[in-house]
């Protein structure tokens, strides 16, 4: 579990740092964009459009360095009036909910780049490829999904600790008709 862990954080800060470098290049972008047009009268094509690309990229590829520092609107003022049984129970349902839904989303952006590719569908001003983007995005919530994953583990691990006398054991034959029947006389 601990070599899961890692690996999954690992991940995590790779996106991060790949998040980083594209909210700098958005940053460095704009100023080379307002420079460029006050000092030479000549903007950079496209600029709007690859602001609104490395922007998308940014926020998919830092949402799973977000999701493991915790990092994401919570609702805590309820949660903490709940026993620690009831907290573990409701954030491993949402947990589990989560990582449903953008699993689903990873799913429906693959598919989705994929189209894009065989179209072949560029941006309109600066023709830049955009499935490269949809993909990237995808990658990000992929990473999502992990420490979606990885929390739901810890989540399940800590409620089935919770509960004592819930022990599942695979060595036990599954009931038969003549095992419930006496058990209901």
């Amino acid at each position: 579990m601990k070599h899961f862990t890692g690996l999954i954080q690992g991940i995590a800060k790779i996106l991060d740092k790949l998040a980083g470098i594209c909210f700098f290049g958005v940053m460095l972008l704009i100023i080379s964009n307002i420079l460029l047009r006050e000092i030479f009268n000549r903007p950079i094509l496209g600029t709007y459009e690859i602001v609104g690309f490395l922007t998308a990229m940014g926020i998919g590829l830092a949402l799973a360095h977000c999701a493991l520092q915790d990092g994401h609107i919570a609702v805590g003022i309820l949660m903490e009036k709940l026993s620690e049984k009831t907290q573990s129970l409701v954030a491993a349902l949402i947990q589990g909910v989560s990582l449903i839904f953008w699993s689903g989303a990873v799913w429906y952006l693959i598919r989705f780049g994929q189209d894009m590719k065989v179209k072949g569908l560029v941006s309109p001003s600066a023709e830049i490829p955009v499935y490269p983007v949809i993909y990237l995005v995808a990658a990000g919530l992929l990473g999502l999904c992990l420490v979606l994953f990885l929390k739901l583990l810890v989540s399940c691990r800590k409620l089935f600790r919770l509960f004592p006398s819930f022990k599942p054991s695979l060595n036990k034959q599954p009931f038969s008709i003549n095992q419930t029947r006496r058990v209901a006389k």
